[in-house]
C-alpha cells in the first residue's frame, strides 16, 4: 500500500474506548518494531473512562468523544479502529490515513445488508465514517465478500487474516493457555466452557438481566463438579447479568482480550457471534446454542449463511440439548468433524499467527 512512512502520529480506537481486539496487536506490533516515541512516533489511545484502568502503564489516552480527543485526530497523521468514529464534525487537521480493522466475521447480517435497519440518520453517520476509510482489514475472502456488500466499501481490502487471532497460533500459546487459566482460577484438569453470546439489538437499552435461555445452576448441576463456565457478555450488555455466586462461574465480560479466553478455554457456546469464527483456530469444540433462532434470524438481523448445515458444530435451541453437548464434548467434535473442517477452510484459513506484520507492512511499509 506504501512505502516507509515518516515519524507519524497514529490514533487508535478499539470498541468505543477499549485497549482490546485488533487495533491493540497492531499498535502492539509497532511498539515490538521499535516504532514508539524514541523513534519519533506518538501513540494515542481513544479511551472510554470507564474502562482506562485497563490501559497499560505509559500508553498515552485522551476521553473519547473529548475536546483533547478531536485535537487528537487533528493532528492524527493515521487512524486506526476497529469500528465506526463518528465525531461530527470530523477535526480538520493535516491530511490523515484511516484504517478501519472492523471486529469480526459477519454470520449475522449488517448495516445495510441487515434485516431490521437503523434509522436513516443513523446509517448516514455511518456512511459517512465508511466514505474515509482508506483500508480495510478482512479475515478471509469470503469476509471480504460479505463486509465489502455490507459496507458498499469499494476501497482497499487488507485480506490478511485478523492480528487479534495472531495469539492462538503463536509459539508460545501453550504457555498463555496455563497463565491465563492459573488468573482465571480455573482448577488444574478443570473443562472450562466459555460462553460468549451476542447481543440482540432490541435489548441492547434495555434493563434488568440479561436472558440466556438457560439456567446457569441447573445447567451447572448437570455436568457436575469439574466443569468452569466462563461467562463473556457483549461489552453492549456487559452489566446486565446476576450472576450464580457458584465458584464454577467465572465473570470475564471484562477481561481486557477475549483472545486470552480462547485459549483457556476447553469449548465455546455461541450463539451468532463471529466469536465462532476466532475460536476456529484453536480447533476446539463449538456448540451453537441458539434459543430465539427464528426471531434473531427472521426478525432482528437474517444470517449470511445455513448456520445449521455450515456452522462449526450442533446447533441447539433446548437447555437439555446444551447440557447433553457439553457433557460429550468427545461426541460432539467426533460428530462434526468434517463441517467443522470445512469451516475452517471458508474462514480461517489465512489465520497462521502472522496477521499483524502483513496488516502493519501493507499499511505502514516494512521497517528494517
Amino acid at each position: 500500500m506504501s512505502s516507509a512512512l515518516p515519524p507519524r502520529t497514529v490514533v487508535w480506537n478499539a470498541f468505543n474506548g477499549r485497549y482490546a481486539d485488533n487495533p491493540r496487536a497492531l499498535h502492539e506490533g509497532l511498539l515490538a518494531r521499535g516504532l514508539d516515541e524514541s523513534a519519533g512516533w506518538q501513540h494515542v489511545w481513544m479511551a472510554d473512562p470507564r474502562h482506562a484502568s485497563a490501559f497499560p502503564e505509559g500508553v498515552r489516552t485522551v476521553p473519547i468523544r473529548s475536546a483533547a480527543c478531536a485535537e487528537a485526530l487533528a493532528s492524527a497523521d493515521a487512524v486506526v479502529a476497529n469500528c465506526h468514529v463518528t465525531l461530527d464534525p470530523w477535526p480538520v487537521g493535516r491530511p490523515v490515513r484511516y484504517l478501519q480493522t472492523w471486529h469480526g466475521t459477519p454470520l449475522k447480517r449488517i448495516h445495510r445488508s441487515a434485516a431490521s435497519l437503523p434509522a436513516e440518520d443513523v446509517l448516514a453517520e455511518l456512511d459517512t465514517d465508511i466514505s474515509r476509510w482508506d483500508a480495510l482489514v478482512t479475515p478471509s475472502p469470503e469476509a471480504t465478500r460479505l463486509l465489502r456488500e455490507a459496507f458498499a466499501f469499494d476501497g482497499e481490502v487488507l485480506e490478511t487474516g485478523y492480528p487479534r487471532n495472531d495469539v492462538l497460533s503463536a509459539p508460545d500459546a501453550a504457555e498463555r493457555r496455563s497463565a491465563v487459566r492459573a488468573q482465571l482460577g480455573i482448577l488444574e484438569g478443570a473443562t472450562a466452557v466459555l460462553l460468549a453470546p451476542t447481543y440482540r439489538d432490541d435489548e441492547a437499552n434495555g434493563s434488568g438481566d440479561l436472558p440466556l435461555g438457560f439456567d446457569v445452576p441447573e445447567l451447572l448441576d448437570a455436568l457436575g463438579d469439574d466443569v468452569v463456565l466462563v461467562l463473556r457478555l457483549h461489552y453492549y450488555v456487559a452489566d446486565r447479568l446476576t450472576l450464580s455466586r457458584d465458584p464454577r462461574v467465572i465473570d470475564a465480560s471484562r477481561h481486557p482480550d477475549v483472545a486470552e479466553l480462547y485459549l483457556a478455554a476447553d469449548a465455546l457456546v455461541t450463539d451468532y457471534s463471529s466469536s465462532m469464527f476466532d475460536f476456529a483456530v484453536t480447533g476446539r469444540p463449538v456448540v451453537l446454542y441458539a434459543y430465539d433462532l427464528d426471531r434473531y434470524r427472521d426478525v432482528l438481523r437474517g444470517f449470511t449463511f445455513d448456520l445449521r448445515s455450515e456452522g462449526p458444530g450442533p446447533l441447539l435451541t433446548q437447555p437439555h440439548e446444551l447440557a447433553e453437548a457439553l457433557g460429550d464434548l468427545p461426541g460432539v467434535s467426533a460428530a462434526f468433524t468434517e463441517q467443522y473442517a470445512a469451516f475452517q477452510r471458508r474462514w480461517v484459513s489465512l489465520e497462521d499467527g502472522h496477521a499483524t506484520d502483513r496488516v502493519l507492512d501493507a499499511f505502514f511499509g516494512p521497517v528494517a
